[in-house]
């Protein structure tokens, strides 16, 4: 992931869900009270993402705030991986950062979401639940039925977690009344297919809009991906807001 500007400043934060205390970092720019974006990581991800990292940067130099988070069980939050791998537990946890922000007296009181995969589908499920003002979504998947095997991952990409995690959830019935969302998915992703971007796309209010990554694969691999995800997000919370 490409690298730019550098954080403005940072406040670590933590807060309590579901009985885990979670940590996370808000980014603050130079502006009072500045709208903000949460952003809801991937299954075997963290707050640390490339993506997370280089969207605070980019919302920082935009006069946006940005907080990232670690999911139960991931990163430096609590709680046994076996805790996070569920959909609702990953949608409490960003409804429960959702209303911390809303009470952090540094922001102002819009908020904009952003979920990567697994984090896109806390994100859509947490949208009518939260009075949230934008969503953006990198490889969300609608529903998942199977079951992992952390052993059989690759070494580079396994989590800190030996054995198996069964996946269920189908949520494509519940995305009435979203709107304002934006839609990022490669069309050669092997993980998520891009079937489920254009079913979302399809269920979803206006304004939307969907971007497809020509060749694009489930990590967003490709440099040219990468900036046009950072301009094109940061372009799409900026006008919501401005509204």
């Amino acid at each position: 992931m490409i690298k730019l500007n550098s954080y403005t400043a940072c406040r670590e934060i933590t807060f309590s869900s579901d009985g885990f205390r979670l940590k996370g970092t808000l980014h603050l720019p130079e502006v009072n009270h500045p709208p903000v974006v949460i952003g809801s990581h991937g299954l075997i991800s963290s707050s640390k993402s490339p993506k997370q990292l280089e969207l605070a940067r980019q919302c920082n130099a935009n006069n946006i705030a940005y907080f990232r988070f670690d999911h139960r069980g991931c990163g430096e939050s609590e709680g046994k991986f076996h805790d996070a791998a569920s959909l609702n537990a990953r949608k409490n946890d960003l409804l429960s950062a959702i209303k911390t922000i809303k009470l952090n007296n540094k922001t102002g009181n819009q908020i904009g979401v952003f979920g990567s995969s697994m984090g896109g589908a806390a994100g859509l499920t947490a949208a009518p639940l939260a009075d949230i003002k934008a969503l953006v979504v990198f490889a969300a998947p609608l529903r998942i039925n199977k079951t992992i095997d952390f052993d059989e991952l690759p070494t580079e990409s396994a989590y800190a977690f030996n054995g198996k995690v069964d996946l269920q959830f189908d949520i494509s019935s519940d995305l009435t009344g979203i709107s304002n969302i934006l839609i990022f998915h490669g069309d050669a992703d092997q993980v998520v297919p891009f079937s489920n971007a254009l079913e979302i796309y399809d269920k979803v209010c206006e304004p939307k809009k969907l971007i497809r990554q020509k060749n694009g694969d489930h990590m967003m691999s490709h440099i040219a991906h990468q900036k046009a995800f950072i301009t094109e997000t940061v372009k799409w919370f900026k006008g919501t807001f401005n509204q």
